[in-house]
């Protein structure tokens, strides 16, 4: 387990691709299961509390923050919802955004049955604002790498926003089009081209405000990222 930071009241882990946050299923691992492991095996106790808050899809890669006590967990989850904790993303899209700079809004509906989401209009009671805002990093003909800030979170909320303004992210297959799809295996993109790269928030002890990054895995984000700074 990859850990960013730890202290007595919280803790910030990588999370890679292809592991869920949380699982309901048997036998499945998941970082809650690897956290509390790691806090048993520490304190030497038996079922360590651990609070999430803030998830990632399963096939996103980036920090994941929970807290070791619920104390931590209702005043960091206090945060999150009025929007102190701040979320920055890197993000491959197909094709290439109208503006260099924008802010995204939609509403998003989930659908439990097929665990997606889909946008719907504002008087749709079950419909939740969904904003964002992003800048491009680097534009090539077919696709671009954006830097976005989330602002609220949704449930699959920058794969479904972007791919409903017709630029759904690469390797995503849950929301890609053929064409996306078609690109996603030009370039060999095997999970989708997200990471959640950096996390800001205050420490609900200390009071102090921390801000914490990683550099991505991904390799398609790699790539860009350093044929950028060649």
């Amino acid at each position: 387990m990859d850990i960013i930071y730890e202290d007595k009241n919280l803790i910030l882990i990588y999370k890679e691709a292809g592991i869920a946050t949380q699982t309901s299923r048997l036998g499945e691992e998941d970082i809650v299961s690897r956290v509390k492991n790691h806090i048993d095996k520490q304190e030497q106790k038996k079922n360590a509390y651990v609070g999430i808050i803030n998830r990632l899809d399963q096939p996103v890669e980036g920090i994941v923050l929970l807290a070791k006590d619920p104390q931590t967990a209702a005043a960091l989850t206090k945060q999150m919802q009025s929007g102190e904790i701040k979320k920055k993303y890197y993000a491959v899209i197909s094709g290439n955004m109208e503006e260099e700079l924008g802010e995204l809004i939609n509403f998003l509906k989930k659908d439990r049955k097929t665990n997606l989401s889909v946008i719907t209009n504002e008087s749709d009671k079950d419909g939740k604002r969904a904003a964002l805002r992003y800048r491009t990093i680097s534009s090539k003909k077919d696709s671009q790498l954006l830097e976005i800030e989330l602002l609220t979170g949704r449930h699959h909320q920058i794969r479904v926003q972007f791919a409903g303004c017709g630029h759904p992210l690469l390797g995503d297959r849950k929301y890609g089009t053929e064409e996306s799809l078609k690109l996603t295996d030009r370039y060999h993109c095997k999970t989708v081209a997200l990471c959640a790269y950096e996390l800001t928030f205050k420490h609900p002890v200390s009071k102090e405000n921390l801000t914490y990054q990683i550099n991505p895995e991904h390799p398609l984000i790699v790539d860009i990222i350093q044929g950028d700074k060649e």
